[in-house]
């Protein structure tokens, strides 16, 4: 059987004035491995430079690294995201997760929305028998 989890993605800004190694083993951390990060060079509004990372994941990996992000979120998050889920999931059934990075860096993942890591999650359309938001709240739970 195929993993209920189709893709993850994850995607962020890297600023001049940060270490962009130490965001990546971040980001690595919470995804469970070391997967594939596509760069692109930006410049920002005064010129300085701004790097946009990204990586794509797809079947076991990705549903091996959702199951990671949740372990990795302290349960007093895990238990915001399952009491509002319905402002994380779209009308497509993909739940976004916006994580602060510099408290991500520091090894405790916390919601944010200011300079913040994006993460998507499409789930398999099988999954959602019971609807995408039941879905997400036992995979909440599960961890």
């Amino acid at each position: 059987m195929k993993p209920p989890i189709v893709s993850v993605e994850v995607s962020y800004l890297i600023h001049a004035t940060e270490d962009e190694k130490k965001v990546e083993r971040a980001v690595a951390r919470l995804l469970g491995g070391n997967p594939a990060f596509q760069t692109e060079a930006l410049e920002g509004h005064f010129g300085n430079q701004i790097i946009r990372t990204k990586t794509h994941l797809t079947g076991d990996l990705a549903a091996s690294s959702f199951r990671h992000i949740v372990a990795a979120l302290p349960p007093h998050v895990r238990d915001a995201i399952a009491g509002e889920l319905g402002t994380f999931v779209d009308e497509h059934s993909a739940l976004y997760l916006r994580l602060d990075k510099q408290r991500l860096i520091s090894g405790s993942p916390e919601i944010g929305t200011a300079d913040s890591i994006r993460v998507k999650v499409k789930p398999r359309l099988h999954a959602l028998q019971q609807g995408a938001l039941e879905f997400y709240s036992k995979e909440l739970e599960g961890s």
